[in-house]
């Protein structure tokens, strides 16, 4: 079966047949129930590959991330999917892991796929990454990234670990500790110095300093997590709560919690942040962003750059929210340090 046999039985010719499956405007009403009675009648499917053609695209959507075996980088992946297979859209997914491998990744990426607009996960993109976008014309969007001249869709951070500390601080907690990534490193994550940025607002807002021996950064994982929550629960006055940059680095403060012998939340209360499966299992009061969400909002938001509309608004902000759960209480003693924990 063929667009030739349906435009035969309806009496048009195949370009009005054309039209009609790609769902033009210029079409007679009458016109249009014809072809579509025809196109039932025939039990025609028309070909993806030409309708591609007759489109003039390629239905397929690049992503750029890194780390795609992180949980929240596998939920944004979700997300965008979904969108994408709602649409009809095809993914072709360049997982980042190296500086090396970034640039790589955006300098053959028009050369190594055809495809009709990018999403960049968690990388603001560097000027000459930018230009070849640009001179590319490929539309783009950034999801948990920065960059004031392309669509984002973002949550905001700095609320985020501003909520984690104040919920800390209203328990009567007063040496807070931060645990989050490296604040330079060669992919150049901004989430996690955004999360610090809004702790460390919280205790200036509360007339509390930030102890320097009380703010840790390492590599993004579990046992990092657990080695630098443990470095700073030895110390001569540990904090009564950690805020992580999140869940992953939480559950290594909570194991380092454990390994201590102390008590969670009676000794210590941790945060998270993300919300993953992970702090629901562990009983992790954490910040929930919307992960899955934020990925079928840059699918959306995109969709319109490829149809050549505008993607407005140009910085979409999600809503975050804290989740309370077992893992935070107030302080056994508010006002005095609690004595150090030897380490065995």
């Amino acid at each position: 079966m063929t667009i030739g046999d349906v435009a035969r039985l309806a009496g048009v010719g195949r370009g009005t047949v054309s039209r009609v499956l790609n769902e033009r405007a210029n079409v007679d009403p009458m016109t249009r129930a014809r072809v579509l009675a025809a196109i039932k009648d025939l039990d025609y499917v028309p070909s993806q590959t030409a309708r591609r053609l007759s489109l003039g695209r390629t239905q397929t959507i690049a992503v750029i991330l890194p780390f795609l075996t992180r949980p929240s980088a596998v939920e944004r992946l979700r997300g965008i999917e979904f969108a994408s297979v709602v649409a009809g859209y095809d993914m072709i997914v360049f997982n980042v892991e190296t500086a090396e491998r970034r640039d790589a990744v955006f300098r053959d990426l028009p050369r190594a796929e055809r495809v009709d607009g990018l999403i960049i996960v968690s990388l603001s993109p560097h000027p000459d990454e930018l230009e070849r976008i640009r001179r590319f014309g490929l539309p783009t969007v950034l999801v948990d990234a920065h960059h004031r001249g392309l669509p984002r869709v973002v949550a905001d951070d700095v609320l985020g670990g501003r909520l984690a500390t104040e919920h800390l601080l209203g328990l009567g907690h007063r040496r807070v500790g931060f645990i989050g990534d490296l604040p330079r490193v060669p992919l150049a994550f901004a989430s996690s110095r955004l999360r610090q940025s809004g702790y460390r607002r919280a205790l200036h807002e509360a007339g509390l300093e930030v102890h320097a021996e009380l703010v840790a950064s390492g590599v993004h994982s579990r046992h990092r997590g657990l080695e630098l929550a443990r470095g700073m629960l030895t110390r001569q006055r540990p904090p009564t709560a950690i805020v992580c940059a999140s869940d992953t680095q939480a559950a290594g403060a909570l194991e380092a919690a454990e390994s201590l012998g102390l008590s969670v939340p009676l000794d210590l209360s941790v945060v998270g942040y993300d919300d993953l499966d992970l702090a629901d299992h562990l009983h992790l009061t954490t910040v929930r962003q919307p992960l899955f969400d934020s990925g079928v909002r840059a699918v959306q938001k995109l969709l319109l750059g490829i149809d050549g509309g505008p993607m407005t608004p140009l910085r979409e902000v999600l809503p975050i929210r804290l989740v309370v759960r077992e893992s935070t209480a107030p302080p056994l003693h508010p006002a005095i340090p609690r004595r150090s924990v030897a380490v065995s």
